[in-house]
């Protein structure tokens, strides 16, 4: 079946029409996405302002009639971050279902962990033993850890890439004063949870996913994502410490010259390598596989493990 899922994102927003079947895996047919940037648009009360809204109604809108025209049987809408954490976030999801009939529902952060180790589980396989998963994005950091198919443990904290660089990096480039209060203030809420973590013993395997990680691992000389999914691409932690303090060290403008770095997301790097070579240090993590399946397709295997299509054939 071709089924479609729409992320709210704090950065993007992101229609990705999959054809899905159980015991089979999801493959991509078209993606259609904007930068809205969400987030910048919480008011000073925490509510989204009403041209954020504005920009989402448009694009939902939008992303409905492309979902109809490729023939998407069923629309799997959620909201991260932004939304919420946006004091009038369900008053603006309701009047979305009420005026486009888009019934896109909240995601807790810790499901949003757990849905994006379960993509990584499938991903890697049983064979990757104890999984240790980190996704940056742009309102929250996610862990979670464990044998299975679901987590052990699953977080949710307020470290997004975008998040930082809006309310503590205001210089372009950031002050020494500016870097050192983020590295701290990053370090400490994540050394708060790495006791949740490391009671269940250390990962076997330890495992990235997001833009963030991506675009980092990208100007550490990985391969281009133009070499395609199955090209083994890993972020080094002693790499990746030396291009955090240089990234701190450069404009906006910048960064954007490095390869890999879009415009966009160049001003939100440098808090992101922060975060990484932080989370990566306190857990103890030597390099980061990155992983290309992350919480959409989370959201496509549970709802796939979730259907009914008649008897299993491997029942006898």
């Amino acid at each position: 079946m071709r089924l479609g899922v729409l992320d709210v994102g704090s950065n993007t927003v992101h229609l990705l029409v999959m054809d899905a079947h159980r015991g089979a895996r999801p493959l991509p047919a078209y993606s259609y996405k904007a930068e809205l940037r969400l987030a910048d648009h919480l008011q000073s009360d925490q509510s989204l302002s009403p041209e954020g809204e504005s920009r989402l109604r448009t694009f939902v809108a939008d992303a409905l009639r492309v979902a109809e025209d490729k023939g998407v049987e069923d629309v799997l809408a959620f909201a991260t971050s932004a939304i919420r954490e946006a004091v009038n976030g369900e008053e603006v999801l309701a009047r979305l279902q009420a005026d486009l009939g888009a019934a896109v529902q909240v995601l807790p952060g810790r499901d949003e962990a757990r849905l994006t180790f379960l993509a990584v589980r499938r991903w890697f396989g049983w064979s990757s033993g104890r999984l240790l998963v980190v996704d940056i994005g742009g309102g929250s950091l996610e862990i979670a850890s464990g044998i299975d198919e679901a987590p052990d443990v699953a977080i949710s904290l307020p470290l997004g890439a975008g998040r930082l660089n809006r309310e503590w990096l205001t210089g372009d480039p950031p002050t020494p004063e500016e870097t050192r209060e983020l590295r701290r203030y990053v370090r400490a809420e994540i050394a708060r949870r790495v006791g949740e973590v490391a009671r269940f013993g250390p990962p076997d395997h330890a495992v990235a996913t997001s833009k963030t990680f991506r675009q980092l691992a990208r100007i550490t000389g990985v391969a281009p994502s133009s070499d395609g999914l199955y090209v083994r691409r890993v972020l080094a932690h002693d790499t990746l410490t030396d291009w955090a303090e240089r990234l701190v060290k450069m404009t906006a403008a910048e960064r954007a010259e490095l390869p890999g770095v879009s415009e966009s997301r160049a001003p939100q790097l440098a808090a992101g390598a922060i975060v990484a070579d932080a989370a990566m240090d306190l857990f103890g993590v030597r390099e980061l596989e990155l992983c290309p399946w992350a919480l959409r397709e989370g959201v496509i295997l549970e709802r796939l493990d979730g259907m009914i299509e008649g008897p299993d054939p491997a029942a006898g």
